[in-house]
């Protein structure tokens, strides 16, 4: 096979969760260039005429939107069962939705705990249980869960985010401990400090940004596009031997 042929998507049906902006809409702009249909999920997501269906329609590829409370249990179980009713073969399953409140640990609310496990640890643990289990059965198909700098870091104010985000690195090791030699591939992108929704309170906040970016190697926030790379890498035939992979994209945070 041709080098450029195992990155090639042509055929394929990619499942984006949070694929409204930032990162999400990256990597679902990412997948449908390399030649995937895209269903694209957020909590919030024009069912017509968003941005990310704009993008992707522009490569030539089907986008199909949906909308899904992550927090919400029965929200959950009614997307999983109405998306795979639709679309039987989901090849590439990238759980990227996600969430982040912040507040001093001493302060931190059972409410604020509760929203981001189920956002960012729970409905992730059930999509890709829901969806995988029918790639097993086909014996193919990519898994992307979308970690953090935070799955081996505590962070600051942020305890509900930092234990998801740890939950994460380790779904991604206990997937791919069962599904790896059924075909179906596990791995993990771990984001350092992008210019995202998710950062902005930092960015502001002149000393916590300027202590942040004397310590990236790369000397800049990292950026969406930034993932586009890492995410058809890891949903294209050119990972097949990677398994239970936390790929960090941080401007070298983690080797300093």
């Amino acid at each position: 096979m041709a080098i450029f042929d195992l990155f090639n998507l042509k055929g394929k049906v990619a499942l984006v969760t949070g694929c409204k902006r930032g990162i999400g809409k990256a990597m679902a702009e990412a997948l449908a260039e390399a030649g995937a249909d895209i269903i694209g999920v957020s909590a919030n997501l024009e069912l017509s005429g968003s941005d990310v269906e704009l993008a992707v329609k522009g490569f030539g590829k089907a986008f199909y939107a949906y909308q899904c409370n992550f927090n919400d249990r029965a929200s959950l179980k009614t997307f999983c069962e109405q998306v795979k009713a639709d679309h039987p073969v989901i090849d590439i399953l990238v759980n990227n939705a996600g969430t982040i409140l912040r507040k001093p640990i001493a302060e931190h609310p059972d409410e604020f705990w509760d929203e981001v496990v189920a956002v960012n640890q729970t409905a992730p643990f059930i999509l890709t249980r829901e969806i995988g289990r029918d790639m097993v059965e086909r014996g193919s198909g990519k898994v992307i869960f979308t970690a953090s700098l935070l799955t081996f870091q505590g962070g600051i104010t942020v305890p509900g985010y930092a234990a998801s985000k740890g939950a994460i690195g380790q779904l991604t090791k206990a997937f791919a401990n069962e599904w790896a030699a059924k075909g179906v591939n596990v791995n993990a992108i771990a984001p350092g400090y992008i210019s995202t929704d998710n950062t902005t309170a930092l960015r502001a906040d002149e000393n916590r940004s300027r202590s942040i970016m004397e310590r990236i190697p790369a000397g800049r926030w990292g950026e969406a596009d930034d993932f586009k790379g890492p995410v058809l890498f890891l949903a294209s035939e050119a990972s097949n031997y990677m398994h239970g992979t936390v790929m960090t994209v941080d401007g070298g945070w983690m080797g300093r």
